[in-house]
């Protein structure tokens, strides 16, 4: 009997040593907002990447695309398009009717000279199962990353003659000194939201990574916030650019002109609310419109996907982006618009189905013989009198 009664509590040990361990887990995940394992143990939570707060933001292919008031971009896309474009078409990409959305990826503007090579990879190839196996065995030897986007593409029906073409982004930067996690306040409509930055606690040397690039007003400035890293972030605020190249061109013009003190005050303030988003978009406008190669061969996109996940905070922040196109080969052919329109001479054949001459022929090149209330252009009748 002692036997079994000790088995019984090894067992109810166990078992709440598990739930206790669970219990960890799902609480720091609560923490640090991330979706829980198990589960949330009656505390009011959600988690944002499981409530996908991030999908009215809208994202742009380019930095020449008109931004509305919740935009963001991100350059892999452009990556692969320029794969697309310099590798396989080998000319523009020119859809019929051609859109803005396109002209725009046709320039070409960001390419990979503006990354360093350990901070993304590209590839683009025949598609295939091997081609998907290998990106997925690349990203986790470079990155130690999954994609989130591979298994959304049909690689079950590919032919020999389709591309795909794929890139992944990966930041991750610290700021040299951790800021200050202010309390939470106002944004525009929105209370009690979080904020890091500097305050009269804030330490010197924390105000040492921040560098004014202008400030005309508390609604119009510009900062840069140094990191650990090769990169940096720039803030602006006041800007009313309709694109974000125009923007970044207008915060280096005013930065050049800026004449005041580029140091980050003793008695200067700083507050920049916490950044969290996961973005998932599908661009329907590029899909199942036909192109060109240079060989004469049509294509079509079948699919184009691009995630961004971005975070920023008191620490620092991290980025992951992929995008992902599949390029089918169509038999389609394009032809130039065709315009038949019977408005000067013409002729008419009728024929029985199956046989091999028409029963019926007629030349018509004045209409007034076959329809009544017909009338001459003027311009017509003064060359005639002229020639009279």
């Amino acid at each position: 009997m002692n036997k079994k009664i000790l088995i019984i509590i090894s067992i109810l040990l166990i078992v709440i040593l598990a739930l206790v361990t669970i219990f960890i887990i799902d609480h720091n995940r609560m923490k640090n907002n991330e979706p829980v394992i198990f589960s949330t143990w009656g505390e009011n939570y959600n988690s944002k990447k499981e409530n996908n707060i991030t999908e009215n933001m809208n994202v742009v292919l380019s930095l020449e695309d008109e931004i509305s008031e919740n935009s963001v971009w991100c350059g892999t896309f452009n990556l692969i398009w320029n794969d697309l474009k310099n590798n396989l078409a080998k000319q523009d990409i020119i859809f019929t009717p051609q859109i803005k959305l396109v002209e725009n990826l046709n320039k070409g503007t960001f390419t990979k000279e503006y990354l360093s090579e350990e901070s993304y990879y590209t590839v683009y190839d025949k598609a295939s199962l091997e081609l998907k196996e290998k990106i997925e065995k690349d990203i986790k030897e470079k990155f130690n990353e999954t994609s989130d986007i591979l298994n959304d593409f049909d690689w079950e029906n590919v032919r020999p003659e389709d591309y795909f073409l794929y890139a992944m982004l990966k930041k991750e930067f610290e700021f040299p000194k951790e800021f200050t996690q202010l309390e939470n306040g106002n944004f525009g409509e929105f209370k009690n939201v979080e904020f890091f930055g500097v305050d009269n606690t804030t330490e010197n040397e924390v105000k040492e990574q921040i560098e004014v690039l202008y400030y005309n007003t508390k609604d119009d400035f510009a900062i840069k916030l140094l990191t650990k890293n090769n990169d940096e972030i720039i803030i602006t605020k006041g800007s009313n650019e309709k694109t974000f190249g125009e923007m970044y061109s207008e915060i280096i013009k005013k930065s050049e002109n800026y004449e005041g003190s580029k140091s980050f005050g003793e008695n200067d303030t700083l507050k920049i609310p916490n950044i969290s988003f996961n973005i998932k978009k599908e661009f329907k406008e590029l899909e199942n419109q036909i192109f060109e190669f240079s060989t004469g061969d049509n294509y079509y996109i079948e699919k184009a996907l691009q995630t961004i996940q971005f975070e920023l905070n008191k620490k620092g922040g991290k980025l992951k982006s992929e995008a992902g196109m599949m390029v089918n080969r169509s038999s389609i052919v394009i032809e130039e618009p065709r315009q038949f329109f019977v408005d000067s001479e013409f002729a008419i054949f009728l024929k029985e189905k199956d046989k091999n001459l028409p029963y019926f022929a007629s030349t018509i090149s004045d209409i007034s013989c076959i329809q009544e209330n017909v009338e001459k252009e003027e311009i017509n009748l003064k060359k005639e009198d002229n020639k009279l």
